[in-house]
């Protein structure tokens, strides 16, 4: 007979759930102060251009992308293979959260 996968437990989506929002915590805060000297600090200027804004969004952006496919491709490999489902669901929930991440980065 197959392999059926066990249902999750409720504590193990409440780990998952912790972990991602440490995760996205400490990703969102390194990643402010990797791109802080980029963009300009006043959005509302007469001369301003969305050149320099739009190159720290894009880099917050990339660094992102990179921080989440990095820890899917270490968590796919590091976790045992019951907790594995979960972690296609939080890399699709990251990707969402990039977007969301730029509204308080300026």
């Amino acid at each position: 007979m197959a392999d059926v996968p066990k249902k999750t437990a409720p504590t193990e989506r409440l780990a998952g759930l912790l972990g991602f929002v440490a995760f996205e915590t400490v990703a969102y805060y390194g990643l402010r102060w990797a791109v802080s000297g980029l963009g300009e600090s006043n959005q509302h200027q007469v001369d301003n251009t969305i050149v320099s804004n739009w190159v720290k969004t894009v880099a917050f952006l990339v660094l992102h992308l990179a921080l989440v496919i990095g820890a899917l491709l270490v968590l796919s490999n590091r976790l045992p293979r019951r907790y594995r489902g979960q972690v296609l669901g939080w890399f699709y929930l990251a990707l969402l959260m990039s977007f969301v991440l730029l509204i308080p980065l300026f």
